[in-house]
């Protein structure tokens, strides 16, 4: 498809990068030259210099013969509007990023008369995938397939774990309720395992299980998972109000410690439920004074990653048992990876992986059957959700028929609301949704399953 993205910042750079990689045709418009040049130096798009909001720097980027016109830069009224334009030049899907709480509202309400196909918040986004690893604080991250009734889920594997030292075929023999070790990460080395692949403590592991059922996975996993009740946030952004807004509404306590007092003020109107402390959340005494040590969830979303990191080796340190999520930004630096941190979420990652969601999803209609992809184990593969549309030769077969390729598995399969976690006698069916992991790339139906 021809896409035109507007605004190269770091979200802009994520969307353009990975639709390039699937075999889009991508254009970038920013009026920053260094930005447009780094990115057409490592990628192969084309950059525009100029407005994207008007109609002669979308007509050079050829509006009128795109599929999807994407705004994500850093203003929402530039965004909506580019996308207003745009839908009037031709565009017959616009997408826009619109960050401002307000805005938000309103545009629900007006969707239509913006002539506009998806509106998406990134801090209420993130705030959303926040608010499901805290009511779930043995995940280090949890993805969701086949409209949510399927979850991906990863953890780490410790030395009292009933899994270590186990093969995968026996770990599966230790529950009644059906689930699939996925993949394996070890030493920052990613495996598709098969029946032998021998589980050790340290691992961190992903397991395609129903939603519903993950409270007993987890506790069969002994993975603590008892219920978050008090959540301390550092940092009163607009993540942490939507994530403060959400959490108090299932009846978790919620404090939120905030440096900037004009923004506590605001923060205390917004949220009544709510405690705020005016303070500096990398003031030790004040985060013991407030209870750091007995919070079942801590959340870092202050001003900078080398805060966040900090603040969360400090609170790991001091209370080993709570769930604790630090926000990070940029990607760059692998030894991220190698720090002790529980959970690590990137909000403009998250808003760049949701964007290419809905695209593929446009994509269908024009020959890819791919409804859901995740890329998982630090990249290393995909989590792909394909539906089963047409007769072809993997319809019918039993899997062990199948010539699958390698690092490749069938992890799940829904069928009329029925969730199966296959054998090698299953077979996949007209109307299935099939959801595959694997270490290779440029699947586009499941026909590229096999050999």
């Amino acid at each position: 498809m021809n896409i035109i993205v507007v605004g190269c910042g770091r979200v802009g750079r994520t969307i353009a990068r990975q639709l390039e990689k699937e075999g889009h045709s991508i254009t970038v418009i920013d009026k920053d030259i260094q930005a447009l040049q780094a990115i057409a130096g490592t990628q192969n798009v084309m950059a525009i210099e100029g407005n994207g909001a008007t109609f002669k720097i979308l007509k050079d980027a050829g509006v009128s013969n795109c599929d999807i016109m994407i705004a994500v830069t850093a203003s929402d009224e530039l965004n909506l509007y580019a996308c207003l334009v745009a839908k009037n030049a031709g565009a017959p899907h616009t997408i826009a990023r619109v960050r401002n709480p307000d805005y938000t509202r309103d545009v629900t309400k007006i969707k239509d008369e913006l002539k506009l196909s998806l509106a998406i918040n990134p801090e209420q986004t993130c705030a959303r995938e926040l608010s499901r690893l805290i009511k779930f604080p043995g995940a280090v991250e949890i993805d969701s397939f086949a409209k949510g009734v399927v979850d991906l889920i990863k953890v780490k594997i410790n030395k009292d774990s009933v899994l270590a030292e186990r093969r995968v075929v026996d770990c599966a023999n230790l529950f009644k309720s059906g689930l699939r070790i996925c993949t394996v990460e070890r030493n920052k080395e990613c495996f598709i395992p098969n029946g032998d692949f021998l589980i050790k403590a340290g691992d961190i592991i992903s397991i395609i299980s129903e939603s519903n059922a993950a409270a007993k996975l987890f506790k069969n996993l002994g993975v603590i998972n008892s219920k978050s009740r008090h959540a301390i946030i550092l940092g009163g952004s607009k993540i942490a109000y939507y994530l403060a807004e959400s959490l108090s509404t299932t009846g978790i306590k919620v404090k939120i410690i905030e440096s900037n007092l004009a923004r506590c003020e605001e923060l205390a109107e917004l949220l009544p439920n709510v405690v705020i402390i005016h303070g500096n959340g990398m003031n030790q005494e004040l985060l013991i004074a407030e209870g750091i040590e007995h919070a079942d969830a801590i959340v870092a979303l202050m001003d900078t990653d080398e805060e966040n990191i900090i603040v969360s080796l400090f609170a790991k340190d001091v209370n080993p048992d709570a769930k604790i999520i630090t926000e990070i930004d940029n990607l760059s630096f692998s030894i991220i990876d190698s720090l002790p941190l529980d959970s690590v979420i990137h909000p403009k990652h998250l808003t760049g992986q949701y964007i290419i969601q809905y695209v593929r999803a446009m994509q269908n209609s024009v020959g890819s059957n791919i409804e859901t992809l995740y890329s998982i184990c630090n990249d290393q593969a995909e989590a792909l959700e394909f539906k089963a549309r047409e007769e072809s030769m993997v319809i019918g077969v039993p899997l062990a028929m199948l010539s699958l390729k390698s690092e490749l598995q069938v992890v799940c399969i829904t069928r009329n609301g029925r969730i199966i976690i296959p054998t090698g006698k299953d077979c996949i069916e007209l109307g299935d949704s099939v959801i595959i992991v694997t270490k290779h790339t440029g699947l586009f139906d499941l026909k590229d399953i096999l050999k």
